[in-house]
């Protein structure tokens, strides 16, 4: 576990408590409450905390006023007395009154999964747009809980929570945060129209976008690096990756394309942190391909696609061509092996494998180049042969009289892109 980025006031780290509810509607969903809480572990190291108990508390609906009831928090209570805890952090969202009641009864800093998460994103976010992104997030989740946060805003120090705006912006009134939040998305809207400009700058020079989607630390900037020999960093942390990053990938073909690797998803995505980073996820919405990344070693590999897919059905990328990468063989048993869906829109590779990146090439190709097209364009057009040449691969060249006739792999999402220009051109066959 590493040191705590946060300053404590002391050497150690901060200690906490795992605290999670299991309700009636969670049990009929099927999903896993182990596995949700043993992530919410792996956040809490993320986030620079020791994490020394769990405990687990099963009750038909949450408690309105302390959330898993009177008697678990006299346990909570106890258990922290022993162990020296200073923080709870529960794995469900939490109301500001509840944050507020749990305060005044444990005498401890009160975190939920959502402010966890924020917390983490504010420790990760390097450029302008990631830190804009994640303050209004983290503004847009506070807003409505500010009456709940009163010990966590009035201790001094630091440590998880307290991350991000700060003590003073939030101590201020409701009409100062909600100018800040305006002023945030103001800003961000101005950050959009950038990222949209070379979106379109991109799309009018045929160059194809492949973004790199999955659940966090599924292995998507490992993939990037592999692929690209790009310069990123790679960690096995939860969101590694806040901040997109953009390479150039040339395939087997000698085509070159762009591909991103985007934040990765995770079960809960708190809602304002998935409006907040909605121009940086719309890379997905706007790629040509996408390449779902998968940890195939994950007892939890099927409920992590779904979230995955759920997430892109929101932004409005759920119908995107997609390749599922199936990656971190090397680490999975041959019954999880045996599992796995196949067909021709899957592949398996262990990152650090060469033959499997030439593979995965080879696949990113085959979907990008598409069926071969011939064009019959004027001799006298060289900016017509020059663009068959930029969006497709020619497979042979030939001349008729005064016409360049051209075999060409192309994909119809290029052709979609220069049919305008090239539909009027193009050999019936």
């Amino acid at each position: 576990m590493r040191q705590s980025t946060y300053d404590t006031g002391t050497d150690e780290l901060e200690k906490a408590l795992l605290i999670s509810l299991v309700t009636d509607k969670v049990k009929r969903s099927g999903a896993d409450p182990q596995h949700s809480i043993d992530e919410l572990a792996s956040l809490a190291e993320t986030a620079g905390v020791a994490v020394v108990d769990t405990i687990m508390q099963n009750l038909e609906v949450p408690d309105k006023k302390y959330f898993v009831g009177k008697g678990k928090v006299q346990e909570v209570l106890e258990l922290a007395e022993k162990t020296g805890a200073t923080t709870a952090i529960f794995d469900q969202e939490l109301s500001g009154s509840q944050v507020r009641n749990l305060e005044q009864a444990l005498d401890m800093k009160i975190i939920d999964r959502t402010q966890l998460i924020l917390d983490i994103f504010a420790g990760r976010a390097k450029t302008r747009e990631g830190i804009l992104q994640v303050e209004l997030a983290q503004l847009s989740y506070l807003l409505p809980r500010l009456s709940g946060h009163g010990v966590n805003l009035s201790r001094l120090g630091g440590g998880i929570g307290t991350r991000g705006p700060g003590e003073t912006k939030l101590e201020t009134d409701r009409r100062h945060i909600r100018d800040r939040i305006t002023e945030l998305k103001r800003q961000l809207e101005t950050v959009t129209a950038h990222r949209s400009l070379h979106r379109e700058r991109r799309r009018k020079v045929g160059a194809v976008q492949v973004a790199l989607v999955g659940y966090t630390n599924a292995g998507k900037s490992t993939l990037l690096r592999q692929l690209t020999e790009a310069d990123v960093l790679v960690e096995d942390k939860l969101f590694a990756t806040l901040d997109p990053t953009s390479r150039s990938l040339e395939l087997p073909s000698g085509k070159e394309i762009i591909i991103t690797d985007t934040v990765g998803f995770i079960q809960n995505l708190p809602h304002d942190l998935v409006a907040a980073f909605r121009a940086t996820l719309e890379e997905a919405g706007e790629a040509d391909l996408l390449l779902h990344v998968v940890d195939t070693s994950s007892p939890m590999r099927e409920r992590q696609m779904k979230v995955v897919e759920e997430v892109l059905q929101q932004l409005g990328a759920g119908g995107k061509p997609t390749l599922i990468v199936y990656n971190k063989i090397d680490l999975s048993s041959e019954d999880a092996l045996s599992l796995l869906t196949g067909g021709p829109d899957t592949i398996r590779v262990n990152a650090f494998i060469e033959q499997d990146m030439t593979q995965l090439r080879e696949a990113i190709e085959d979907r990008i180049l598409g069926d071969t097209i011939q064009f019959r364009i004027p001799a006298s057009r060289g900016d017509l042969a020059a663009l068959v040449y930029r969006v497709g691969e020619v497979m042979d060249q030939d001349t008729e009289e005064d016409f360049l006739l051209f075999n060409v792999r192309l994909n119809p999402t290029d052709m979609e892109k220069s049919g305008r220009t090239l539909e009027p051109y193009r050999v019936e066959q």
